[in-house]
């Protein structure tokens, strides 16, 4: 029921929302045209120059804020540009560099601090992670998440929103996730009550360093255990089975979701993992700070062409340029994201705790906090033998708790989100115990 019930619900709203989209080959265009000029810049390693006119990340960090800018003259003043800044120091960067992001925030007609953040890295890197002269176009690692997040402000800036929306280009991500914790670190200053960070980083390549090809999924990162959990939530939520269904594994599900009512051909491959085996993102320190966080990534990886000089060695072809893209995904996966992020600043915030209670009974009772400006409910549970929400019903927007009959609580589990306009609905807050007090 509540699966015909979402798709009916989105398929609305995509419908809706799809009018103010690109045509794919004018987004496709303009995706490759952004990635070329960034490419053009030389170098965007977060230590080469931060003055120089025509290369370095300086020059590219300025062409995107006037990116920016102008879009905002275009929708009236409806995005405010930003940059941010502080001083690292690491191993990657051993006398110390500044760190710029640049932001372009577009504010909600909601809470101002209710935010839905689109993320990607502007530098990149040669072979050496130090190496800050050489050239190193960072095509596919990562020009084409920051023309993803360009883009999508071009798209989302056309309609007025709920959430605040932040368009985020990041710096030094290369050098030790620092643009994600300047971002993370701004957020918590800001008071912004995070719903979701969508980070994009390497997303606009098919072919795999094996040759193989991979057009129709993009693998989407998430947490499952929360970083920023203390032990006894930890505990908590291992013993209410909750291990699968925290906020960002939430907002992983979300995406899979809107993938699959999008028609647009693209899927999801949900990893649980925060990141690649071994491997970060920017994504990281929002999730060590209690934000919902997920990464998105090509669906195969070349390693031939990320974080190598430019050269060619016995035939074989090295480095990061737009040649050995296909901008074609690339507008694939900035309609999800535009998809995701637009139903999520429409709706309400998620509730902020969902209890459960219905031992040793054949019956669930379930409650949860109001949340602001939520237009209705909808509770929703599953058999504990699978991972999608299979049942569920709406409730009014004065109810804070619903007796589920006959639903045992040990076999299912439950949870809760808030509803706002066209069906537009909140990420799944999951139900465990009350607090011990």
């Amino acid at each position: 029921m509540l699966a015909a019930l979402a798709a009916f619900s989105l398929s609305i709203a995509n419908a809706a929302d799809a009018r103010a989209d690109e045509a794919p080959g004018q987004l496709q265009a303009m995706l490759q045209a952004d990635v070329e000029k960034l490419a053009s810049f030389g170098t965007r390693h977060s230590l080469s120059s931060a003055t120089d006119p025509v290369r370095g990340i300086g020059a590219a960090r300025n062409w995107a804020a006037d990116a920016f800018a102008k879009m905002a003259e275009q929708c009236g003043g409806c995005l405010r540009v930003e940059r941010i800044a502080d001083r690292f120091v690491g191993p990657r960067a051993p006398d110390g560099v500044i760190i710029e992001n640049i932001l372009a925030i577009q504010p909600g007609t909601g809470d101002p601090n209710h935010v839905v953040i689109i993320a990607g890295h502007i530098d990149s890197r040669a072979s050496d992670p130090l190496d800050s002269t050489s050239d190193a176009p960072g095509a596919n690692d990562n020009g084409s998440g920051s023309a993803l997040v360009i883009a999508a402000a071009r798209i989302l800036s056309r309609s007025r929103h709920r959430a605040t929306i932040v368009y985020a280009l990041l710096s030094g991500e290369e050098q030790g996730l620092w643009g994600g914790r300047l971002l993370a670190t701004h957020a918590k200053a800001q008071g912004w009550s995070v719903a979701a960070l969508l980070n994009n980083d390497i997303v606009g390549g098919t072919r795999g360093t094996n040759g193989a090809q991979v057009t129709d999924r993009v693998r989407v990162f998430s947490e499952g255990i929360r970083i920023s959990e203390d032990l006894p939530g930890q505990i908590a939520r291992r013993g209410s089975g909750g291990e699968d269904d925290g906020p960002s594994r939430a907002l992983a599900k979300a995406a899979r979701d809107v993938a699959e009512t999008d028609e647009r051909g693209l899927s999801v491959l949900l990893v649980r993992r925060p990141d690649r085996f071994r491997r970060g993102g920017d994504h990281l320190p929002a999730l060590e700070a209690g934000y919902p966080a997920i990464r998105f990534s090509v669906g195969i990886e070349d390693y031939d062409h990320q974080h190598q000089d430019v050269r060619t060695e016995n035939g074989r072809k090295y480095g990061d340029t737009a040649d050995e893209m296909d901008f074609a995904y690339l507008a694939q996966v900035t309609l999800l994201n535009v998809a995701l992020a637009r139903r999520l600043a429409n709706a309400p915030p998620a509730p902020a705790a969902v209890v459960i209670d219905g031992a040793v009974s054949s019956d669930t009772l379930v409650s949860w906090q109001p949340v602001k400006g939520a237009a209705g409910y909808r509770v929703v549970w599953r058999r504990t033998d699978s991972d999608r929400w299979t049942e569920g019903v709406n409730v009014g927007a004065d109810a804070t708790s619903h007796l589920l009959k006959d639903i045992v609580i040990d076999d299912h589990f439950v949870g809760v989100a808030a509803l706002g306009e066209l069906g537009r609905a909140s990420l799944v807050s999951f139900g465990g115990p009350a607090p011990a007090k």
